[in-house]
């Protein structure tokens, strides 16, 4: 909320926001910080605010900050105004007949200071009236009056009965002063260039679990887990530092905000957010040096950097949106309407799912609303109430989808799911034990034979990282055509890495038209952009019979891959054939299916990612592969032992996928053992990356980069081997291979792609 220049303190405004009346009231120019615990006269006003404006639910005193007190805070400044009311008009106390026939004057002057206080100080009138009533039945009983002792005892019981004093009487409050006030009335503090409520106080009873910080030095936030008694959520308390500038800083912000925000980015601004938010970073510290030698504010580069960053986060940014991405625990972030009403809640990696202390404003979700329809060229309006999208900052991608009326009757609501910084590799997920190193080591074989595959799993079940790890283990030196609707997978950074890739945008299955192709035609366009191994993100829908036909005519010359729902092969096969309506027979263009789901904990409470099952879909069956036996699984999941297992058809050779791969490689075709041998050579390979960087306390071992350093050795020391005896024989080649890795580990160090 921002007045206009002039506004006499303490005026106020009353808006409507989702569904709550708002009153603002304005103490900028005021020569001290409104706070209605520690101020008499400003809890008199908030109850004076209340008498003539009944209806708020939410007050905001509104400075350099803005101090927000919440709903439950009003209502009880709401009862004392209501009391206040009834007594002066309807109890009508301060007339003769309430205040008896002696001393009327000293009794009209004491009801009249009392009903003063009650705005002022409602705890100590309360023990002022109960004193003056202790005084009158003190009175000889012939000296008392009945009229005036009956009127202060329904009094009493009238104010013991606001929610205000009983709080207080419970906790056993006998020191009186303002401090009793300090806790009750613990506003909200959000800066006067942000909206987000923040609570800045730990939650009650709140047992800290955890905290840690997330940012950079000059622009590092607290995050704090909590575990309140009796709820099953953990409480994500974040601070960022935003919330901890001193006033000079605040007022510095608030004026240059009131300079930029006039500028309003053109959509085409948003084409290339990255440098539109390096123009307007340096604009802003620009801008904010201006402001601070004209003030007499001294600002040091660093805290310059620190005030710009911010500025830029709460204009053209997305405000703490930006500060969450920074936390590298967090999946998911989700903002459910009516947003203002709703905190926001999100998935953390070690903790689940949490409620978290930001309540967003409804100014927020509409900003961001207009900048994502800029950011990605498509529709949301209530003909198209639904947007798919992709934001793009500094080392952090994130998915967004949004939905608004008709769909979300209460308005506007955000799902936003976190990618990782850097790719999931396969010696990751033999780390976090989503796989071991046998089902990797036959993976990546797998992705070498050129086989068509589908990593199939439920939702946040981990099948689009585990797609972007087995991108990895493409060789660098074929291309990659990769096709999304909105852009998950980690095109960028393996283009970074020298991978030759193509990635291409498509229509989302959610809209209808756009000037976007459609996700079959890009399919199909891309059989004619010459030899590439295909990656589709996730099949959804109509696109799902081009992807068959590029399966049939991709099938033993390069990779074909992709991601869709289901949790078994079965249910794979019956969401192609039965909801995507691809005739049963381009279903054996599948070669393969990978299961990856979340198995739950014993509690219910906790959820862990593990790959769960490796078949191959074999050719013979003709109407249900399920009853004709056309799924062979190659890996099994045994839950007691929580790790993949190979079948008895995958050790004894019987798997016709390998066989088929085998039999166009010389010296493989007919030899089980040297096939076997090259799966157990690569998943030792990628165990033995997992050991070292255990060992060396070195985890950036374990990321993309380096693990595509360790890759191409091993293609190269496999090739030198296979020229010399005929056969990657695994004796040979891991020695030679460890060596080499070990003399590129001594010089590695990983940069900032």
């Amino acid at each position: 909320m921002i007045f206009e220049k002039g506004t006499r303190v303490y005026a106020y405004e009353v808006r409507s926001e989702a569904g709550e009346n708002v009153a603002y009231v304005n103490y900028l120019g005021a020569p001290f910080i409104p706070s209605i615990a520690s101020l008499p006269e400003i809890m008199a006003r908030t109850v004076d605010l209340l008498i003539e404006s009944p209806n708020v639910s939410r007050i905001v005193l509104v400075q350099q900050r803005n101090y927000n007190y919440n709903a439950e805070q009003v209502a009880m400044l709401s009862e004392m105004a209501s009391l206040h009311t009834f007594l002066l008009k309807q109890e009508r106390i301060l007339s003769p007949e309430k205040l008896g026939n002696f001393g009327t004057a000293e009794k009209y002057e004491f009801m009249n200071n009392f009903l003063q206080g009650l705005k002022f100080d409602p705890f100590l009138s309360y023990r002022k009236i109960k004193d003056k009533l202790i005084e009158q039945k003190s009175f000889p009983l012939e000296q008392q009056d009945k009229n005036y002792i009956r009127a202060l005892e329904k009094i009493i019981k009238l104010i013991e009965d606001t929610k205000l004093v009983k709080r207080l009487i419970d906790t056993g409050e006998t020191s009186g002063g303002r401090i009793i006030y300090s806790e009750i009335f613990a506003p909200d503090i959000i800066p006067n260039f942000a909206f987000a409520r923040l609570a800045s106080a730990l939650p009650e009873g709140a047992k800290i679990i955890d905290q840690y910080d997330i940012g950079i030095e000059e622009d590092k936030s607290t995050i704090t887990i909590l575990k309140k008694p009796n709820e099953l959520k953990y409480f994500y308390h974040l601070m960022p530092p935003e919330y901890f500038l001193n006033e000079d800083f605040q007022m510095l912000l608030n004026l240059a905000r009131n300079v930029l925000i006039e500028h309003q980015p053109k959509a085409e601004e948003f084409i290339d957010p990255g440098r539109t938010r390096q123009v307007f970073f340096n604009v802003a510290r620009d801008l904010l040096q201006e402001l601070s030698q004209n003030r007499k504010i001294y600002v040091s580069y660093t805290d310059l950097n620190k005030l710009a960053n911010i500025l830029v986060r709460h204009t053209i940014g997305f405000g703490l949106l930006e500060v969450l991405l920074q936390d590298r625990e967090l999946q998911d972030i989700v903002l459910n309407a009516p947003i203002s009403l709703n905190p926001i809640f999100l998935r953390h990696n070690k903790y689940d799912e949490c409620e978290t202390n930001i309540l967003l404003s409804q100014e927020d979700a509409d900003s961001w609303a207009a900048k994502f329809r800029m950011i990605s060229g498509r529709p949301l309006d209530e003909a198209n109430p639904i947007l798919d999208t992709d934001l793009i900052l500094e080392n952090t991608r994130a998915r967004i989808a949004i939905v608004q009326r008709p769909l979300s009757p209460h308005g506007l609501s955000y799902a936003v799911r976190r990618h990782r910084d850097y790719p999931w590799t396969l010696p990751l997920f033999i780390k976090n034990k989503m796989m071991n190193s046998f089902s990797a080591g036959l993976l990546s074989f797998l992705v070498d034979g050129s086989r068509t595959l589908l990593v199939a799993g439920t939702r946040s079940s981990g099948k689009t990282s585990l797609l972007g790890a087995l991108m990895l283990e493409i060789k660098p030196k074929y291309r990659v055509i990769l096709i999304e609707d909105t852009p998950e997978l980690p095109s960028d950074y393996l283009r970074k890495l020298g991978y030759d890739i193509l990635a291409m945008k498509v229509r989302s299955s959610l809209v209808e038209t756009s000037n976007e192709l459609a996700a079959e035609e890009g399919i199909r366009a891309s059989l004619r952009l010459g030899d590439s191994s295909l990656i589709v993100g996730e099949i959804r829908s109509t696109e799902a019979k081009a992807l068959y036909e590029a399966m049939r005519v991709g099938a033993l010359a390069n990779v074909v891959a992709g991601t869709v729902h289901g949790s078994s092969p079965y249910a794979v096969f019956d969401r192609i054939v039965n909801d995507l309506n691809v005739p049963i027979t381009s279903f054996k263009a599948t070669d393969l299916v990978i299961v990856a789901n979340p198995v739950k904990t014993p509690d219910g409470l906790h959820s862990v990612r593990r790959l769960m099952q490796l078949s191959e879909v074999r050719k013979h069956w003709i109407k249900d592969p399920l009853e004709e036996g056309g799924f062979i699984d190659l890996l099994k999941y045994n839950v007691e032992k929580d790790e993949l297992e190979p079948s008895d058809e995958l050790i004894n050779g019987d798997s016709e996928i390998i066989k088929e791969i085998a039999s166009q490689v010389k010296g493989w075709a007919g030899n089980w053992d040297a096939v076997y041998d090259n799966i157990l050579l690569r998943g030792k390979t990628k165990q033995y990356i997992v050991d070292v960087a255990e060992k060396l306390n070195r985890p950036e071992l374990l990321e993309a980069e380096f693990c595509s350093i360790a890759n191409n050795i091993f293609h190269e020391v496999s090739d030198e081997v296979t020229k010399e005896i005929g056969i990657p024989d695994s004796e040979r080649v891991f020695p030679e291979w460890s060596k080499r890795v070990d003399r590129e580990i001594k010089k590695f160090s990983a940069s900032k792609l």
